[in-house]
């Protein structure tokens, strides 16, 4: 056998690894979801609740379409991806007074789409790698300041101590101020891998929150926000619509779908600076 065949066998035998995997984690999570069943009624509920026959009636169309998109990690202390929940407070609260509204993935796939906005001030805010306190510290402060954000979670660290589990996530999207987007299975980064287990990754994931949390995912983040054209072929096959990457910059319209452009907020950032990151104004 020639080496290009065995790179071909070892290929196949690490996607179809992943995906037996999927399927094991599936199967392991039945009993998670037999014993959420009753979280999981409360988020098709709010689901209902939250969706109406026209939910984008009073939006306006624009030109172009300009959404900051914030990039959160962890909401405590301790690196540069992780933000007090002093600060993450003072952020929410002043996007409040300042009359953003901070829009479900849903809103900004729509809004980017059909080049609709609801007004002018909006913002989406999301927070990577489904970190624990995400529940604990980020969830109450979304809450209490009546705001939205989005999670990219992590479907294969659901069993991890610092990670959100389902249950978690069930809880926390039937809330309403929370949603979830893919983050692939196993946080690898997308351009060392081969299409197929790029493929698996991305396809995984979206079904397994597709499943658990009973909704169509449309969105997927970029480990390590890098990919390459074979990721790109692979989101589409997949059925992702847009894709965050971590370059910097406010998104719009008229960017790739596929290499939407975020603005990071780092710890220590003063009021003025984190306006900059909305406003693209510095």
């Amino acid at each position: 056998m020639t080496i290009r065949g065995i790179k071909a066998l070892l290929s196949l035998a690490l996607g179809l690894g992943l995906l037996s995997g999927c399927q094991a984690a599936t199967t392991a999570t039945k009993t998670t979801s037999s014993q959420s069943s009753q979280t999981t009624k409360r988020t098709q509920k709010a689901t209902q609740r939250h969706s109406t026959s026209q939910p984008y009636r009073h939006w306006h169309s624009v030109k172009v379409v300009h959404l900051p998109i914030l990039m959160y990690h962890s909401i405590s202390s301790g690196n540069q991806l992780r933000v007090p929940a002093s600060e993450f407070r003072t952020q929410m609260t002043y996007l409040k007074r300042h009359g953003y509204r901070t829009l479900t993935a849903d809103e900004a796939v729509y809004a980017l789409k059909t080049h609709r906005v609801p007004q002018h001030k909006i913002v989406w805010v999301t927070l990577d790698d489904s970190y624990k306190d995400n529940l604990t510290a980020a969830w109450p402060i979304l809450k209490q300041t009546n705001q939205h954000a989005t999670i990219n979670f992590i479907t294969g660290f659901t069993n991890k101590k610092n990670h959100l589990t389902l249950a978690d996530a069930q809880r926390m999207k039937a809330s309403g101020v929370v949603d979830f987007q893919s983050h692939t299975v196993r946080h690898l980064d997308l351009n060392n891998l081969t299409y197929q287990v790029q493929l698996s990754e991305l396809t995984c994931s979206k079904k397994w929150l597709d499943q658990h949390l009973q909704q169509k995912t449309a969105v997927i983040c970029y480990p390590a926000g890098r990919a390459n054209q074979q990721t790109i072929r692979a989101d589409k096959q997949a059925g992702y619509q847009y894709a965050l990457s971590t370059a910097p910059g406010i998104a719009t319209s008229t960017q790739s779908p596929y290499n939407l452009t975020r603005q990071r907020v780092t710890p220590g950032m003063s009021l003025t600076a984190f306006e900059s990151l909305l406003t693209g104004i510095r």
